[in-house]
C-alpha cells in the first residue's frame, strides 16, 4: 500500500526479480524506474526503463541470450518492488509476458564507483500492482 513520505528513498531501493524459473531472486537493484503506467480503458502498457543499476547474478545474461537466439519462451514475469529506508517492501508492480528490448551496460573503471548497468529497457504486455 503506497504511503506518504517525509524523505525519498535511498539509492538501490528498487528491487527487481527477473522472473527465472529457480524463484531465486530478487537480481538485481535500481535507482531509478520510469514508465510504470497503464492507459485506462485499454489493456495496453508503456516500456518500463530502469537506471542505475546493479545486478549479482547472471540472470540477465540467460535472459539476453534466450532472447538472442529466438527462443519463444523468453517472455517472463518481472517483478519490481521498491523498498524503504528499513529495506521492507513498500510496493510491488508484476511486468506479465516481459521482454527485454533494451540493454546498456555501465563504463568500465576500476577507479570509481559507477555502476553496472546504465539502462534496462522492458516492454510487457500487461502490467498489475500488487
Amino acid at each position: 500500500m503506497a504511503s506518504l513520505r517525509d524523505r525519498p528513498y535511498a539509492q538501490f531501493n528498487f528491487l527487481v526479480d527477473l522472473g527465472t524459473e529457480h524463484g531465486d531472486g530478487p537480481h538485481a537493484g535500481f535507482q531509478e524506474v520510469s514508465g510504470l503506467k497503464k492507459i485506462t480503458g485499454l489493456n495496453k502498457s508503456t516500456d518500463v526503463t530502469l537506471k542505475r543499476g546493479v545486478i549479482g547474478a547472471l540472470a540477465l545474461q540467460d535472459w539476453l541470450d534466450q532472447i538472442r537466439s529466438g527462443n519463444k519462451q523468453a517472455n517472463r514475469t518481472v517483478t519490481i518492488m521498491i523498498q524503504d529506508e528499513e529495506h521492507k517492501i513498500v510496493q510491488t508492480w508484476k511486468l506479465l509476458r516481459a521482454r527485454i528490448s533494451k540493454h546498456i551496460g555501465g563504463p568500465f573503471n576500476a577507479k570509481g564507483t559507477d555502476v553496472a548497468m546504465e539502462e534496462l529497457v522492458i516492454a510487457c504486455e500487461r502490467l498489475e500492482l500488487d
